[in-house]
Parts: C-alpha cells; sequence; structure tokens
C-alpha cells in the first residue's frame, strides 16, 4: 500500500527542514517517500508534478514557511525550502494541566514507520552529497488530532481488510451500516475520510471519518482484496465534496504570543483587553472549529454563531470520547 498523503507532508517537512540549501524537484523525488515515479515516463512524471503542487499549497496553507528560490547563480531550476526562522515556534510554558493534556495528545499519533521513512530520506540525501543539518528536526514529531475510527481504517487499508462500520449522513436520522475494502485515508480542507471499495454498492466512495458512529470493525481476513496502483484518492474525495465557497469571516480572540498558525490566516488583528481580535475567512465552520479547539484555552471564538456552535459541539465530544467512569 502507498504511503497516506499526511506521512507524505510530514516527511517533506522533515527533508526541507534538514538542510538550509535549496532542494530542486527531482532532488525532493528522489528523496521523499511517496513521491516515487519514473521522470522518463511523461504521464508519470505528470502525476508526480500534480501531487507535488497540491502538497506544496497544503503546506503554504498550513502556515508552513515555504521559499523558493536556487542554490547558486549558476542553477537553472528552482529549490524549495522551509525558512527556519519562520518556522520555530517561540517558547511555550504550560500549566502542569496543561502539559499533561498535550503528553496525551502527543500519543495519538504515533508511527514506527514513519520514523523510519524519515531517517532513510535524510540518508539519501546525504549521499547525494547534501549537507543535513542533524539538529535542524529536533522536536518534530507528527502530532495530529484524529477521529477514533482513524487508526482502525489505517490499518486495516495497510493490510488489505475489509471493515464494516455505522455511518451517518446529515440527511438521515439513524446510521446506516457499510461495508467497505479500505484502500486509504486521506486530509482534505481539514477532515480525514477513507475511500475505497463499497462492496454493498459495488462502486467506489468516500466516507467522512467524522461521521463513523461506533467502533470499525474487521470483516475476513488480511490480504482480502488487492487496491487500484496509483489511485489518487485525494481526487475522488474532492470530487465527491464538491466546490466549498470561502465566503464566512468569523472573529476569534487570542492570548498574546499564542496561536501563530491561526495569526496567519488572518486577515485583521486588533489588540483587546483579553487578547488579540482576529477576523479569519472560512469556508467550512466544522473545520475552523476544529482548528480553534486544537488550541485549547488560548482562543477563543467569538462569532459568528455557527462557528461557537461548531467549537462547543466539538468540546462536548471531546468530554464524551474521554470520560473516565468511576
Amino acid at each position: 500500500m502507498s504511503r497516506t498523503r499526511t506521512e507524505r507532508l510530514v516527511n517533506l517537512v522533515i527533508c526541507l527542514l534538514s538542510t538550509r540549501r535549496f532542494l530542486t524537484a527531482a532532488q525532493i523525488a528522489a528523496t521523499v517517500p511517496g513521491y516515487e515515479h519514473d521522470p522518463e515516463d511523461p504521464r508519470d512524471h505528470e502525476a508526480f508534478q500534480r501531487k507535488f503542487e497540491r502538497d506544496k499549497a497544503e503546506l503554504r496553507e498550513l502556515g508552513v514557511p515555504l521559499e523558493t528560490g536556487t542554490a547558486s547563480v549558476f542553477d537553472q531550476e528552482p529549490g524549495y525550502r522551509i525558512a527556519h526562522r519562520e518556522y520555530a515556534l517561540p517558547d511555550i510554558l504550560l500549566e502542569p494541566d496543561e502539559a499533561a493534556a498535550v503528553g496525551i495528545a502527543a500519543r495519538l499519533w504515533q508511527h514506527a514507520g514513519l520514523a523510519a521513512a524519515a531517517s532513510s530520506g535524510l540518508a539519501k540525501l546525504r549521499a547525494a552529497g547534501v549537507e543535513v543539518d542533524p539538529q535542524a528536526t529536533l522536536g518534530v514529531e507528527p502530532v495530529v488530532t484524529v477521529d477514533p475510527a482513524f487508526g482502525p481504517l489505517t490499518s486495516a487499508a495497510r493490510d488489505r481488510r475489509a471493515v464494516t462500520f455505522s455511518y451517518r449522513v446529515p440527511e438521515v436520522d439513524d446510521p446506516n451500516t457499510r461495508r467497505l475494502e479500505p484502500w486509504g485515508v486521506v486530509c482534505w480542507q481539514g477532515r480525514w475520510y477513507v475511500v475505497g471499495h463499497d462492496r454493498d454498492r459495488h462502486a467506489t466512495r468516500c466516507f467522512r471519518l467524522s461521521r463513523i458512529v461506533g467502533p470499525v470493525k474487521p470483516l475476513g481476513r488480511p490480504g482480502a482484496f488487492t487496491p487500484p496502483q496509483n489511485e489518487d484518492l485525494i481526487s475522488h474525495v474532492a470530487r465527491w465534496s464538491g466546490p466549498v465557497p470561502h465566503n464566512g469571516r468569523a472573529t476569534v480572540t487570542v492570548r498574546p504570543g499564542r496561536a501563530a498558525g491561526l495569526r496567519r490566516w488572518a486577515t485583521e488583528s486588533v489588540p483587546g483587553p483579553d487578547g488579540d481580535r482576529l477576523t479569519i475567512p472560512y469556508a467550512d465552520a466544522e473545520r475552523l472549529a476544529a482548528t480553534i479547539v486544537g488550541y485549547g484555552p488560548d482562543v477563543r471564538a467569538d462569532g459568528p454563531p455557527e462557528v461557537r456552535e461548531a467549537v462547543i459541539q466539538l468540546l462536548k465530544e471531546v468530554v464524551a470520547r474521554h470520560e473516565v467512569t468511576v
């Protein structure tokens, strides 16, 4: 199975952080797992270019300061790197309970294969004569907040094992049962989706992980199906989701010196007694709410009501998910 887009993006960041020189697209393709292709094959190379362009856009949208330039005046092809000073975080002071919460969150995403892939990529850079800074990526860890179905679905896709789960759509109150051969899990516009072959519909289907109700259960044995080769899962999700209008404006209050990523989205920032009041453009209230919740007590949603309600709903779900019965 091919690596997920998330793993590829993390490895791309690690690669670009590990050297201060500009790396060309060809060097990145030869280094970062997930970009393997035949540069002599026009169709294969075009597919790589589309994938790389999407990934660059995604990193910039996430606030990663991706620079374009050349290593010397003799270079004809542009290269890429990450601006270290802009990417570095300021010192973060946490209360004991906040530090404990961060520790729990860090354990939500730990993928042994990712560390091996990153090490392999850095070894390739060294072999190509590119100087690698071993201190550049200290503290960089793949830490993300994901839905409960994320782990079981990625495992099932890796093992090529069918699954069954209950799925709720907005138009229907009661969830229905789906049987799926998962090809992979991808992130699109801030949400996680699983793409695969729906056994009951006999067609390719996408499912948003946040709409899966209850546990994901395995069906049958591992190796029960073969996913299509070089399938662009993001394209399936994009076609299924449709275009999203970018017309919303939200206001949030941010503590001084906090939430640097959210500040990059802001079109306006006004100092206030409780912190900086930011104006954030958004297309999806749930996506923005998930971002706000990720910053914990450092960010407060002020409006509009749909964003505040989405934040409250997410917080309720977090409490219910981690509630311990004594």
